[in-house]
């Protein structure tokens, strides 16, 4: 499935600009939202194509919300790359288990981020 449209979920103001600046100069439409309850929203207002998601929130974490929104029928088929600055191995192992296709650490490598997009595709 070509990806066009990507949700962006990241507690942080900083990260959010950088991802979609990053994003819409590949030529993307970029939603984002700043915890787990708007990125529900988000979801429920247009399914995006791909979802990044940060693990460290407030509130449902990213490894909660990347769970329920995998094992959501209406929501399974769309892929989520974690993007966090939890470097662990650990870290990484239990994304994937929660439904994770990808995992990233911040900061982002363009080129990575790309790879794992690509991949997808």
């Amino acid at each position: 499935m070509p990806i066009h449209k990507v949700l962006v979920v990241d507690d942080s103001k900083t990260e959010l600009l950088h991802l979609t600046e990053l994003l819409q100069k590949k030529g993307l439409k970029v939603r984002t939202a700043e915890n787990g309850d708007e990125a529900l929203r988000r979801l429920a207002e247009e399914k995006p194509d791909l979802i990044l998601m940060d693990v460290v929130m407030p509130g449902q974490n990213g490894f909660q919300l990347t769970r329920s929104i995998t094992r959501d029928p209406r929501y399974a088929d769309v892929p989520v790359i974690m993007c966090t600055s939890k470097n662990q191995e650990t870290d990484r192992v239990w994304g994937m288990r929660q439904g994770a296709r990808g995992y990233i650490t911040k900061p982002v490598d363009p080129a990575e981020l790309q790879a794992k997009i690509d991949a997808l595709n």
